[in-house]
């Protein structure tokens, strides 16, 4: 059959149609609801599946530079000298004790792990702590430590008795300059937090956190059951990552997308890292507190924060108390609600106990122990303004402006946390009393290690903590008598001058080429016609001052004034300078008896010693001047004349509130009493104070009322180590009569006085002419 026929048979419509039948025809075409609504459904889903992509690629890309690069910008930690304990240490029993306190080691009967001493009167068993130390780490060791009268006697590590040439204490963490976010934080490994406290922390907050992949929908579930038949929110359901992908990446916003959000970082974290590693994240991000301003992050800083030690030496029961406290760290304040606090930390231990990770027994051990807090009024953070502004100036001198921008440096410094302690309390309790008429009077005090050069206190306010305006560094007022020394050992370098030369004591008027006459005069306005170098020196005597001045040259005493380390300020020549008309600062003071009580070895004052980047390497910076400056012989002869200061001079009060006890100190006292200064040393220290009033008033004070009274105080507070005062090879011991002469030993009316070897020459028979006899015998 052909198409044409195959085709005949149907019937073709009409021309005429109607127009109702051709619609008819199309509708029947045309896709149905159903399918236009599927079709909607799987387009939109598809953009949403595209942009869920697209955005969970975006959440992965903030998440990995958050974890793969640096987590927290960890704050610079300033640490303390480390104290070095070593066979003649100039470390008393009482201060090492006082700094094991300060440390937070424990006292026990007989020490069993590392953190602990006992301590006998002579004896400290003591099991050190490993730290980090510039020089490279240093493991726990236990070391047994001997004293006798004048501080170290032994140091021997307790396995096999060898005897150690030198072992150094941990340095204390002084502070943390912490970034603008306010947040502070010490960062530990998961390997340095103890297990226990892992297991306490999974088992309060996600136990099925090995098991889940971020987020746990059974434990939302059972959250929003417990907090509708509650009628209030008593339980949440987030997991660890969950509650770290808030805190490291959202707000406190309660907000359905805000949980959305949370839920999908922490299935890519779960995805992207490892549990371990999610842990350590976490253990250092918690928030736990609160330090006034500061923001406390991290079990590392929080166990520092509420106990006062590291993480590793904490008890199950502090352990459980850092857990337990999460949940509210102000609801749980342990000063503020001590038993709210114990109550929650009862309950992680007794999940602990219920879990098996711990036994009946140590359960009721914990239980039944105090919370341990550090007391509430030592800070955990030490608030010293004038020696971090001085920190801060060297470091960016030494090692760049840069510097404290870096995260997890870590800055050693020459601090000594006993000798901070002893001066501030110094300045407070003598301010307290002779400033108590008088707010407008002030006071500054700088204490440096005589042996390194480095500041061990800094005190710029009679409020020690004040930030505001540093009066060791900053201010420059006339340093009076304490230039005196200077003047002294400048004469003392030339042989032809001992400590019983004698000067005049007359009155005397100098002239300058403008024909302006200066007359000086002694403090009582008295004079003696003539005076041993030494009596004028011990007893600050003006007159005498002048003349021996004018002898030697005042040129020559500035520039022995420049080689002790004077700089900043250029000193006048007049002779009103050999009395004090130079101005200066007490770290400009500081400088320069330092290096008069070093012997004569100039060593530029520091506060910094190393500092370790966040991998611990060491940055290196420029080195600091060190040089013998001045004569050794001449530097011994001058300290012995300061001892005669406080022994019998204008300084005696505080020879007799040390009778048993050698020191050195000179008073000074500016014209007017505007000002009240001394510097001292003991074989530890050196000390440099000043007492005044800011608008340059009248105190009433001298030397010895004011400053010395806050270097005496310091002394009471911190126990001094008496001077040794080993000659140089070039001193001898001499014998002089009153007027200067060399006598020899035996000589009726000699004094015993030590003496360059070159300025004692005795002459025959006590200087008498020789008999007959002597001169057949030949003297």
């Amino acid at each position: 059959m052909t198409a044409d026929k195959r085709n005949s048979g149907k019937r073709a419509p009409a021309k005429g149609a109607s127009a109702k039948t051709r619609t008819s025809a199309r509708a029947r075409n045309k896709p149905g609801i159903l399918w236009r609504i599927w079709s909607f459904l799987w387009k939109l889903t598809l953009v949403i599946l595209v942009l869920c992509a697209a955005y969970g690629i975006y959440l992965d890309q903030q998440i990995a530079r958050k974890f793969e690069g640096q987590k927290w910008h960890l704050p610079a930690q300033i640490y303390s000298r480390s104290m070095a304990l070593y066979p003649g240490a100039a470390v008393s029993h009482h201060q090492l004790l006082a700094e094991l306190q300060l440390l937070g080691y424990r006292k026990v009967a007989n020490p069993r792990q590392v953190g602990e001493f006992s301590a006998s009167a002579t004896r400290i068993d003591l099991w050190r702590r490993p730290f980090l130390h510039p020089l490279g780490s240093q493991d726990a060791a236990r070391v047994m430590i001997t004293f006798d009268s004048q501080g170290v006697s032994t140091v021997s590590r307790h396995g096999d008795k060898r005897e150690l040439a030198v072992f150094h204490l941990e340095p204390m963490l002084l502070d943390r300059l912490i970034a603008d976010d306010g947040e502070d934080r010490l960062f530990v490994p998961r390997k340095e937090v103890p297990d226990t406290m892992v297991e306490a922390l999974l088992l309060v907050e996600d136990r099925s956190f090995y098991e889940h992949h971020g987020v746990n929908p059974f434990a939302i579930l059972r959250a929003a059951f417990v907090n509708i038949s509650a009628g209030r929110t008593v339980q949440g359901g987030s997991t660890l990552t969950q509650q770290l992908a808030k805190n490291f990446f959202l707000s406190s916003e309660r907000s359905l997308i805000r949980k959305i959000r949370e839920a999908l970082m922490a299935i890519i974290i779960d995805f992207r890292y490892s549990k371990d590693e999610i842990l350590e994240a976490y253990l250092n991000e918690v928030y736990m507190g609160q330090d006034k301003s500061r923001g406390v992050h991290g079990m590392g800083l929080a166990s520092q924060f509420y106990f006062g030690r590291p993480l590793t030496e904490l008890t199950t029961a502090q352990q459980a108390f850092l857990i337990a406290v999460i949940k509210g760290p102000s609801y749980y304040n342990p000063w503020r609600y001590p038993a709210r606090a114990q109550e929650r930390r009862d309950l992680v231990l007794r999940l602990l106990m219920e879990s098996g990770k711990i036994s009946v027994n140590d359960f009721q051990i914990a239980a039944e122990s105090p919370l341990g807090l550090r007391p509430e009024g030592r800070p955990v953070h030490q608030k010293m303004p004038a020696f971090y502004a001085q920190v801060k100036k060297e470091l960016a001198l030494r090692w760049g402006d840069s510097l404290l921008n870096e995260s997890g440096i870590k800055v050693y410094t020459t601090l000594d946390p006993i000798a901070q302690e002893a001066a501030e309390k110094a300045v407070k309790d003598v301010m307290a009393r002779i400033g108590k008429d008088t707010r407008e009077l002030q006071a500054a005090m700088v204490v440096t290690d005589k042996f390194g050069g480095g500041i061990a206190a800094m005190v710029g306010d009679r409020n020690p903590s004040f930030e505001g305006y540093n009066r060791v560094a900053e201010m420059r007022r006339p340093i009076g008598s304490l230039v005196k020394p200077f003047v002294y050992l400048t004469a003392l370098e030339d042989s032809n001058y001992n400590l019983m030369t004698p000067l005049k004591d007359e009155p005397l008027t100098v002239t300058n080429k403008h024909g302006q006459s200066w007359s000086p005069m002694n403090y009582d306005k008295t004079f003696s016609g003539q005076v041993p170098l030494m009596r004028a020196m011990y007893k600050s005597l003006n007159v005498p001052t002048v003349n021996l001045g004018l002898a030697v040259g005042v040129d020559a005493v500035i520039n022995t004034l420049d080689d002790a380390g004077w700089r900043g300020e250029a000193i006048n020549p007049y002779p009103s300078m050999l009395l004090g008309a130079v101005d200066g600062s007490p770290l400009m003071v500081a400088q320069i008896y330092q290096t008069l009580a070093d012997n004569g070895r100039y060593r530029q004052l520091s506060s910094v010693t190393d500092v370790l980047d966040m991998n611990n390497e060491a940055i290196l910076a420029s080195r600091l001047p060190s040089e013998q400056s001045l004569e050794p012989a001449a530097a011994y002869l001058a300290q012995y004349a300061m001892t005669r200061v406080v022994s019998e001079g204008t300084g005696a009060r505080l020879g007799r509130a040390f009778p048993n006890v050698t020191l050195a100190g000179k008073t000074g006292t500016s014209n007017d009493s505007r000002d009240s200064w001394f510097a001292g040393f003991d074989e530890r220290n050196v000390a440099a104070i000043w007492v005044g009033r800011d608008d340059n008033g009248k105190t009433k004070l001298v030397g010895a009322s004011g400053a010395m009274a806050i270097y005496q105080a310091f002394l009471e507070a911190r126990p001094p180590v008496a001077l040794r005062m080993a000659p140089p090879g070039d001193v001898v011991q001499g014998y002089f009569d009153l007027q200067g002469n060399a006598l020899e030993k035996g000589c009726p009316g000699a004094v015993a006085l030590p003496a360059k070897a070159g300025s004692w020459k005795p002459a025959q028979n006590c200087g008498k002419p020789l008999s007959w006899w002597q001169k057949i015998i030949g003297g």
